[in-house]
C-alpha cells in the first residue's frame, strides 16, 4: 500500500475513536475524511452517524453487497491500496454506527436503528446468513459457536467469537432500553410499532409491566407474545432436531416390514448362500428395536428468576411449553427468588407463565426446593433442571445430593441463553462437579439435547 492510501486509512480510523469517545465534531479529521469519502466515490452520508446503514443501503443499494461479510476475512493481501481504504470507510461507517450510542434519551426510531445497524455489523462479521437481527435470536447456525471472527485486515488481534459479540451487543442495547422513555412510546401504538423485541426489551418490560395499563400495558403484553412466539419457533426447530435418546432393546423389535433390518439379516444369513442356484437363502429375518420410553417422565424445572437471570428465566418457561407439548412427558414449573411460585397450571402458555413472574430481588433456592421435591414420584423417572447463577444457600448441595442418589436425573445448568455467558458460583460448580453432576454452561441447544436424551 502507498504512503497516501496508508495515510487516507489513517485518517479515516482516527475519525473513528476521535467520534466514538467524543461526539463533538473535530474539524481537521472531518474534513479530511469528507475528502477521502469524496474521492473514493462514496456517498457523504456515509459519514453521518445519525444515518443508518439500512438507510444508507436503501439509498445507495449498490453498497448492500459491500457491507455483507465486510469483516469475516483477512483480504489485505489480496485488495489495492484503493480497496483498502474503501473498506476502510465501510468498517468505519458500521463500528460508529454500533459503538457510538451516545447519550440522554432514547426513542423508539433510534432503537430500531441501532438495531438494525447491529444486525448489518454482525452480518459483516458473517454470522446470520442474512438474518439483521441485534442478537441473532432467530439464527440457529452459527450463534454461540464459539467461532473466532475477526475484525479489520492485518489478522495480528484475537478472533471474538459469537458468544463474546452477543454480549457486547446485548449490554450495548440494554442501555439505549434503559435510556428510552419506554412508557410513553408504549403508551402511543405508532410508536410502540416502530419497537423490535428483544431480550433486551423483554426485560424491561417484565421489569416495568405492574406499572403499565391500559394502552400501554396492551402494547407491551404484544410485543412480549411477538417475542415468545419468535424464539419458541426456534427453540422448537432445534428440539425436533435434536438426535432422541437410547432405543430400548429390552422389548422385542415389531416384526413389521418398515422395521426390517436387510443388512443385519443378509450377513446373518450368508452361511446359507448356494453357490449352484446363485441365491441368498433365508431362514430367519432380523428386526431393528424402535421401542422407545414408555411411562410418562415427569420434567421438573426450577428456575431462579431473581435479575441476573432474567434471559434464562425467558428462555427455559418457552423450552418447558415445548417438552409440556410432547407425548408422555409431565412437565412442572417451579420459579423463585425469595419466594417460590408454582407456574404448573400455565406451563404450556410461555407467555402467561412471564406475565405470573415478578424479576429481581433476593435468591433462597431452599424456598424452590420445598415445592418442588413433593412433585417427585418416580425418582429414576424423573429429570430435575436446576436453572440458577447458584449464589445461593449453600446447604443446597446436600438437597442436591440426596436427588442425585435417590435416582433423579439431575441437571444443573448456569445459563440457558444465546450468548452462552454464565457467572456461577465457583464454590458450586465444584462441588456439583464432584457429585457427577457438572454444571451446564453454554448455548440452549446442550439443555436441548440432555433432555431429549432422557425423555425420549
Amino acid at each position: 500500500m502507498t504512503a497516501n492510501n496508508e495515510n487516507r486509512r489513517q485518517v479515516l480510523y482516527w475519525r473513528l475513536l476521535a467520534r466514538v469517545f467524543n461526539t463533538e465534531e473535530q474539524g481537521a479529521l472531518e474534513s479530511a475524511s469528507v475528502a477521502v469519502v469524496d474521492d473514493l466515490g462514496l456517498p457523504a452520508a456515509l459519514l453521518d452517524p445519525s444515518v443508518s446503514v439500512d438507510n444508507l443501503v436503501q439509498r445507495f443499494p449498490d453498497l448492500a453487497d459491500e457491507f455483507d461479510h465486510l469483516l469475516d476475512h483477512d483480504s489485505s493481501g489480496e485488495e489495492d491500496g484503493g480497496e483498502q481504504v474503501r473498506r476502510a470507510a465501510l468498517i468505519s461507517k458500521l463500528l460508529l454506527n454500533v459503538f457510538a450510542t451516545g447519550s440522554g434519551d432514547v426513542s423508539a426510531a433510534q432503537l430500531a436503528a441501532w438495531q438494525k445497524d447491529a444486525g448489518w455489523f454482525k452480518q459483516a462479521l458473517g454470522g446470520g446468513g442474512g438474518s439483521r437481527n441485534a442478537q441473532g435470536e432467530g439464527e440457529q447456525e452459527g450463534e454461540g459457536s464459539g467461532q473466532g471472527r475477526g475484525l479489520g485486515t492485518g489478522g495480528g488481534g484475537r478472533g471474538i467469537d459469537d458468544a463474546e459479540l452477543n454480549k457486547v451487543l446485548a449490554n450495548l442495547e440494554g442501555d439505549l432500553v434503559r435510556r428510552m422513555r419506554l412508557r410513553e412510546v408504549l403508551s402511543n401504538s405508532s410508536l410502540a410499532a416502530q419497537l423490535n423485541p428483544s431480550m433486551s426489551l423483554i426485560e424491561q418490560l417484565l421489569r416495568d409491566k405492574d406499572n403499565l395499563s391500559g394502552v400501554a400495558l396492551a402494547n407491551a403484553k404484544a410485543l412480549i407474545r411477538r417475542f415468545v412466539d419468535e424464539v419458541a419457533e426456534v427453540l422448537r426447530t432445534q428440539v425436533e432436531k435434536t438426535s432422541v435418546g437410547k432405543i430400548d432393546k429390552s422389548v422385542p423389535p415389531k416384526r413389521v416390514f418398515r422395521n426390517l433390518d436387510i443388512e443385519r439379516t443378509i450377513w446373518k444369513n450368508l452361511t446359507n448362500w448356494s453357490p449352484e442356484d446363485e441365491r441368498l437363502y433365508v431362514d430367519r429375518l432380523f428386526y431393528r428395536h424402535t421401542a422407545r420410553r414408555t411411562t410418562p417422565a415427569r420434567l421438573i424445572v426450577v428456575v431462579d428468576q431473581s435479575g441476573s437471570m432474567v434471559d434464562s428465566m425467558v428462555n427455559c418457561t418457552i423450552l418447558a411449553s415445548i417438552f409440556a407439548g410432547l407425548p408422555k412427558v409431565d412437565v412442572h414449573l417451579v420459579a423463585y427468588d425469595t419466594r417460590a411460585l408454582d407456574l404448573t397450571p400455565w406451563v404450556k402458555d410461555p407467555f402467561e407463565v412471564l406475565l405470573r413472574t415478578t424479576l429481581g430481588g433476593g435468591t433462597d433456592g431452599t424456598v424452590a426446593m420445598a415445592l418442588a421435591r413433593p412433585k417427585i414420584v418416580d425418582p429414576r423417572n424423573t429429570v430435575m433442571v436446576w436453572i440458577s447463577d447458584f449464589y445461593d444457600n449453600r446447604s443446597l448441595i446436600d438437597d442436591f445430593t440426596s436427588l442425585h442418589r435417590s435416582g433423579v436425573k439431575f441437571i444443573p445448568v448456569g445459563s440457558v441463553n444465546s450468548s452462552g455467558y454464565a457467572s456461577v458460583d465457583q464454590w458450586f460448580r465444584e462441588k456439583l462437579k464432584d457429585l457427577g453432576t457438572p454444571v451446564i454452561s453454554g448455548h440452549i441447544r446442550k439443555l436441548v439435547l440432555e433432555l431429549k436424551n432422557f425423555l425420549t
